[in-house]
């Protein structure tokens, strides 16, 4: 736990994402005089930084000399560090104050570590929003360019990918009803193990086969209600996710997909996905229900094509029951194919990764959604971080250029993108496509053009309003307490 200082309790998320970027490893705390604290690490911690708000100055003092280097993230040196300072010229109560005290915070941590961040000072998750909201208010690709670079230190590689991607989702995006559209979200909370990095909550299906039934009625409780709902609105589009759907069997599988096949209408659904996702969970009797119900597109993902790796991270099965499972789901017909993959795995390095790009070339899918690893608090690589260092896992340029060069030898486009906190390197997530297979729910929820109706335990309904207003309607998290109280998570969504 590392401790900053502050006299005034604001800024938290900018503070705590910009530091942990520029010293990834560190669990950054801001300890103002009004914060509430009880951990007792923070009360016997020993400030690294300190921030004071002044009437007409800021100032970042370094209580400690610190260094960033390949082996060692924020690496002690003896004596104090550098004490920076900033001016307002803007009212404190105003965005101009905010995006201002972030350019001061980046610039100072910026010289204390001598490392520019390929994102710079964007600390949300979706930077080509920024982008495509530039574009639709008439600004020329040259003038977000500039806003990105000197308004967020934003490189020059960055920039150019967002503004491509932020062009292609509007064209992709072109033929959908945002006002009298919706799509729809449906989530299976079920995997056969919990992966390494996973936050999610997911429930081990072995352990929950009994209950699978019941999980399912109460979605089909909810599946009436929406459809009812929603009935005089076009659904655009389906997307199945989780946890893991195709961890249920072949007999689950088919009724929730005719459950939904008869709810809804169909007709104008232009894309129908469901993430089957893990090798281990993918059978022929399975891909052939979802062929029987018309899904348009599915996912293999194995994460990396090294067998170590799989172990490591807590997946069950071999790089050649990917291949198996991939070569299945071809046989069954299915022309849009996605695989993922995550850079920054611990123990990978440049010549794994390039050998998981070969041996998915060879495989030659219709997308190509390339992670960079996230590490969340809530999941086992938290802790496994904890015992063996911050080195043990790492992501480089050179890394996101080889499955970039990778997903291009295979046609494919990049065509969507988000980041998450915590990433390893600061990079990104992006979507790679041949020009004929978007996964055009991947845009909408990261752009949040058009409302997603989200059904089963810790779906997060979005509703997206013409004016602008976005509004969020959760369901409860365990599956269990989402089972026992399905009447109140419908009366949520029709109360919202």
């Amino acid at each position: 736990m590392q401790i900053i200082k502050s006299n005034k309790d604001q800024f938290q998320y900018d503070i705590h994402a910009l530091v942990q970027s520029f010293y990834p490893g560190w669990e950054p705390r801001l300890l103002a005089p009004d914060s509430e604290v009880r951990d007792r690490r923070i009360l016997e911690g020993e400030p690294v930084m300190e921030l004071f708000f002044g009437e007409s100055e800021v100032t970042l003092k370094m209580l400690v000399g610190l260094h960033n280097s390949d082996t060692a993230a924020g690496e002690k040196k003896d004596g104090a560090g550098h004490v920076y300072v900033w001016h307002p010229t803007e009212p404190a109560d105003t965005p101009a104050y905010k995006n201002a005290f972030k350019q001061f915070l980046y610039i100072s941590l910026r010289e204390e570590t001598g490392i520019s961040l390929p994102w710079g000072n964007l600390t949300g998750i979706r930077p080509t929003k920024i982008v495509m909201t530039m574009m639709e208010q008439g600004e020329s690709e040259e003038e977000i360019a500039s806003f990105l670079k000197n308004s967020h230190f934003v490189s020059e590689k960055k920039t150019a990918l967002s503004i491509d991607i932020a062009k292609r989702e509007r064209e992709i995006l072109s033929t959908l009803h945002y006002e009298d559209g919706y799509s729809l979200y449906v989530g299976i909370p079920f995997c056969p193990t919990t992966c390494l990095y996973c936050s999610f909550t997911s429930y081990p299906i072995g352990a929950w086969k009994k209950r699978v039934a019941q999980y399912l009625t109460a979605l089909e409780r909810e599946i009436d209600a929406v459809a009812a709902l929603y009935r005089d609105k076009i659904l655009d589009t389906v997307y199945i996710g989780g946890g893991t759907p195709s961890s249920l069997s072949a007999a689950e599988l088919d009724r929730l997909l005719g459950k939904l096949r008869n709810a809804f209408d169909f007709s104008t659904v232009q894309e129908f996905t469901v993430e089957a996702g893990r090798a281990d969970s993918i059978t022929e009797d399975k891909l052939r229900v979802l062929s029987a119900h018309g899904v348009t597109r599915i996912s293999v993902n194995p994460q990396t094509m090294k067998q170590e790796t799989l172990r490591l991270i807590g997946r069950q099965h071999t790089v050649e029951q990917v291949v198996e499972a991939f070569h299945l789901a071809r046989q069954a017909g299915f022309d849009n194919i996605n695989m993922d993959i995550i850079l920054g795995l611990p123990g990978e390095n440049a010549a794994d990764v390039a050998h998981t790009i070969a041996a998915i070339k060879e495989l030659a899918p219709d997308s190509l959604t390339v992670h960079s690893l996230a590490v969340k608090r809530a999941s086992k690589l938290h802790q496994w971080i904890e015992e063996n260092g911050v080195t043990a896992y790492n992501n480089t340029e050179e890394i996101m250029e080889i499955a970039a060069r990778g997903a291009a030898d295979m046609d494919m486009v990049p065509y969507y993108l988000y980041r998450q906190k915590n990433m390893s390197g600061n990079f990104e997530n992006v979507g790679y496509s041949k020009r004929d297979k978007y996964g055009i729910y991947n845009i909408l929820i990261n752009e949040e053009k058009q409302t997603i109706v989200a059904l089963g335990a810790g779906a997060i309904t979005k509703g997206v309003f013409p004016d602008g207003r976005i509004e969020r309607c959760e369901n409860v998290k365990d599956v269990t307490q989402y089972i026992e109280r399905i009447d109140e998570m419908i009366e949520r969504k029709k109360q919202d």
